[in-house]
Parts: structure tokens; C-alpha cells; sequence
């Protein structure tokens, strides 16, 4: 096994509900150790620019102007298989298939209120750590 690096975000529908603690638990919990972490709030051009690649899907703005709505919490995380791993303790994108016990089947309100996103290759996860960390903020 490989050990990766991930981004994790803690959504605008998380952290309004207080879920932060709690999902970072969970993360811990699964053997993924915090490298890197922060509160902020992203501006609209930020979330544009952060989900470019989704830009001609219908859905694009409506994440972006939720993804700007309030604070959202950025982590790196790290572990053998992590963005595989991330994945699976998150559940599907569409919280009414998440499996039972996931982060999304216990806490997502709806397929974009959804409450965590995570890289889905390690390819894409270096390039979304850029976006939010330089190496330097990374421990």
C-alpha cells in the first residue's frame, strides 16, 4: 500500500450544524493523520476556480454559489490509500446512497449540501492541496 495525501472539505451545511469536531474524528479515527488545516470562507471566484473542471456541468453554479455561502473547513490528510479510503468514509456523492454508517448517510441534507468533498485520484488530490496549502503549511 501506498501512502497518500488527500484534500478533505468540511461544507458550508457542516460547519453551520457544528459537525466539524465530529467529522474530524471520524477521520482520525480511520487512521488518517491531519497534515494540514483551515477555516475560511471562500469567495465565489474561489469556488469557480476551485471546481473549474465542473464549469459546462448543469449543476456548476449552484455548487459554487453554496460552496461561497459560509465557512468551510480545509484539511490534508494522510494515510496508505488515501484518497480511496476518503472516499469510502465519505459515501456516495448522493447522500440517498451512501452506505449506512458513512459521513454522508449520517450527516449530508441533500446531494449538494452533502457535507464533505474529497479528491478522487491522487493526481487531482496534489493539485487541490496547492489550491488551498503550500508545502510549507503542511506538518
Amino acid at each position: 500500500m501506498a501512502v497518500e495525501r488527500t484534500l478533505a472539505l468540511i461544507k458550508p451545511d457542516a460547519t453551520r450544524r457544528n459537525l466539524i469536531g465530529k467529522i474530524i474524528a471520524r477521520y482520525e479515527q480511520e487512521g488518517f493523520e491531519v497534515l494540514g488545516l483551515k477555516r475560511l470562507r471562500l469567495s465565489r471566484d474561489d469556488a469557480r476556480a476551485f471546481y473549474a473542471v465542473h464549469a459546462e456541468r448543469p449543476f456548476y453554479d449552484s455548487l459554487t454559489e453554496f460552496m461561497s455561502s459560509g465557512p468551510i473547513v480545509a484539511l490534508v490528510l494522510r494515510r496508505d490509500n488515501a484518497v480511496k479510503h476518503l472516499r469510502e468514509v465519505m459515501g456516495a456523492t448522493n447522500p440517498a446512497e451512501a452506505a449506512e454508517g458513512t459521513i454522508r448517510a449520517l450527516y449530508a441534507e441533500s446531494l449538494e449540501a452533502n457535507s464533505v468533498h474529497g479528491s478522487d485520484a491522487p493526481e487531482t488530490a496534489a493539485v487541490e492541496i496547492a489550491f488551498f496549502f503550500t508545502e510549507r503549511e503542511l506538518l
